[in-house]
């Protein structure tokens, strides 16, 4: 084998798992996000989730893209543990299609009609087929399909390169000699595993395998053996997607190694007992493509036939060995009170509810703090936290909304009313302060990365906005969880302060771009910042509203805010007025905040007595 042919092979290689992604990812497109809602609904029983992750992996190829979808669903707590294991049994068996479909590259040989089922034939048809369809159709969904069948011409075309590039490997004996170490059942999964881990795709592997087996030099020994390895490697990129993930996620991550791991033994014992029993003839007898396939198939089967009746040992197993942080722990005690027998008590349910609200407020407040802090202090683990806590925000949203809107079907009194409908006011606007936190997060990525440095004054204003910021969101949330309408009025005058502030900065800053002081790069990310941290304080505004509202009966937030001014105009100057004097760029002290610039502070302030005698005396000179 030369020079020529390992090229060719690496060609095939990379032409088969280009063309795969390819198939993979426009079937994805045409289903648009119906996979995943299918996925996410239709698993109530374990068989359905067998056959429901069979089916989604034989359409997109690829077992570790449904095992990380469901890592996911599992991770927001859409789907829970002992549902996603059937599925990854189910998505183990569906990976074995692509196996019969590169079988097709059997066809051929002979004349006449059979010709035209060959190989070549049906490759240059489909790509035909789909270059007509990519560049003439109209709509995006054939477009779509274009792509499938391109992937597949790809994938079909980079199967024939492989095996025309090993066919010079038939007639080596070194070749043959090298094949007989798989002989040893543990390296032969040794091999597959890490072959498998290497090219992030089972389905590939076993694609290389059959490749192979057209030399005629793979053996039934050597092969069951190097596919069991396949399906340990395939965990690779699923246990790396889980990386970031929490207890929920990495625990389904690791259910899927030890499905794989566990099929492996479980098979492998037979393997060894028939190896002994059976004659030399049979399990030395060479296998092609379509043994391939049928053992890979075969082994999965019976895997997850075997596996199935211990899906709840498997889940109490991964618990064990992944317990939940301290923080996901107060969280499902928070969401245990959220009891459905409650329901029918109204009183008691709202009362949970409260508790509950309050937590979400709580957990969005510390996200906004945790946010803002990597403005001056960029932290990987604090990013990662960030994160979780608006996932945590997210779930109590989706948790709290489902409930009141239950427990809002009953009869309920009038004052009962008032408070389910605070909550549902106020929920969406807890949440969406979640979301702005994990913009500022977002920004403060983007300037670790890109290394942009704010001047001295965009950065002291910065510090003034925060802490304003930081005061309404402190303020509007204590007068929720206390239910304080008199702090509650003391919002609004602070939301407008933050109004005319957000636009004094924006103005600053234009003329100091203007001056060169600051580049538009730095503007893009200030001005983001800017106007993230003006919508944290409107719907601190809403919240206040809300309750203003529901205590005075009136349900216009409009005409609220218009007669604001008018009918608590004493209170509202004077709050107004108090923030203005507190948060004034000219007067206020801001050198200490996200931002400590107080060396920078004290220089600018020698700067200015030092300047202060040399204006004087140069205004008295003639």
């Amino acid at each position: 084998m030369g020079i020529h042919n390992i090229f060719s092979l690496l060609s095939g290689v990379s032409l088969f798992l280009f063309g795969m992604a390819v198939m993979g990812d426009g079937l994805k497109r045409v289903a648009g996000n119906k996979l995943e809602v299918t996925l996410w609904r239709l698993s109530s029983t374990p068989l359905k989730g067998v056959l429901l992750g069979l089916g989604v992996t034989a359409a997109i190829q690829s077992s570790s893209a449904t095992t990380i979808m469901v890592v996911g669903f599992v991770n927001s707590g859409m789907m829970k543990g002992v549902q996603a294991i059937p599925i990854i049994m189910g998505a183990n068996v569906g990976t074995s299609v692509t196996g019969w479909i590169l079988c097709l590259s059997l066809l051929g040989g002979g004349g006449g009609w059979v010709s035209l089922f060959s190989t070549t034939t049906i490759t240059a048809l489909v790509a035909i087929v789909g270059t007509i369809m990519r560049m003439t159709a109209k709509t995006t969904v054939k477009k779509h399909v274009g792509d499938i069948l391109l992937g597949f011409a790809v994938l079909m075309f980079g199967m024939g390169a492989m095996s025309d590039a090993v066919l010079p490997l038939r007639e080596s004996t070194k070749f043959r000699e090298l094949l007989l170490l798989f002989d040893n059942p543990l390296l032969g999964i040794l091999v597959g595993a890490v072959f498998t881990a290497v090219l992030q795709s089972a389905s590939a592997a076993v694609g290389i395998l059959q490749a192979l087996s057209m030399t005629g030099a793979i053996t039934a020994e050597a092969a069951i053996p190097i596919i069991m390895g396949i399906a340990i490697g395939a965990s690779a990129p699923v246990l790396l997607g889980a990386i970031g993930a929490g207890p929920s996620g990495r625990r389904t991550a690791l259910t899927y190694l030890f499905i794989n791991v566990l099929g492996t033994m479980i098979c492998l014992v037979p393997f060894l007992i028939a190896r002994g029993l059976l004659p030399e003839s049979l399990v030395r007898r060479v296998v092609g493509p379509v043994e391939l396939a049928l053992i890979n198939s075969v082994f999965r089967v019976l895997a997850a036939a075997v596996l199935l009746p211990f899906i709840n040992g498997l889940r109490r197993l991964v618990h064990r060995l992944v317990k939940d942080r301290p923080e996901d722990l107060v969280q499902q005690a928070m969401i245990d009170r959220l009891e459905e027998r409650f329901i029918v008590h109204p009183t008691l349910a709202i009362e949970q509810s409260r508790i509950v609200l309050a937590k979400m407020a709580d957990t969005a407040e510390e996200n906004l703090t945790r946010a803002l802090k990597l403005l001056s202090a960029w932290s990987d683990a604090e990013y990662a936290a960030v994160e979780r806590l608006e996932n945590q925000v997210d779930t109590y949203e989706d948790k709290l909304g489902t409930y009141l809107v239950k427990v809002n079907r009953q009869e309920l009194t009038r004052s009962q009313n008032k408070e389910i409908s605070k909550f549902l006011h106020c929920i969406s606007d807890i949440e969406r302060i979640s979301d702005h936190a994990m913009n500022v997060g977002e920004a403060a990525k983007e300037i670790a990365e890109k290394k942009v440095v704010f001047s001295y004054e965009a950065k002291r204003e910065l510090n003034a906005l925060i802490a304003a910021v930081e005061e309404i969101v402190h303020l509007s949330m204590g007068a929720f969880e206390r239910e304080s309408v008199g702090d509650a009025y003391r919002v609004e005058p602070l939301e407008e302060m933050i109004d005319m502030l957000c636009d004094e900065l924006k103005l600053h800053h234009v003329n100091r771009v203007q001056r060169g002081e600051c580049t538009l790069d730095q503007g893009f990310v200030f001005n983001d910042l800017i106007t993230d941290l003006e919508r944290v304080a409107d719907h601190c505004s809403n919240i206040a509203v809300a309750m203003i509202e529901l205590e005075t009966g009136a349900f216009d937030t409009h005409e609220y805010l218009n007669s604001l001014r008018e009918v608590q105009s004493d209170s509202f100057n004077k709050y107004f007025e108090v923030y203005k004097e507190k948060y004034d760029l000219e007067t206020g002290e801001f050198s200490t905040g996200i931002y400590d610039l107080s060396k920078e502070a004290r220089a600018e302030r020698s700067s200015a007595k030092a300047a202060a005698p040399a204006a004087a005396s140069s205004s008295r000179e003639p």
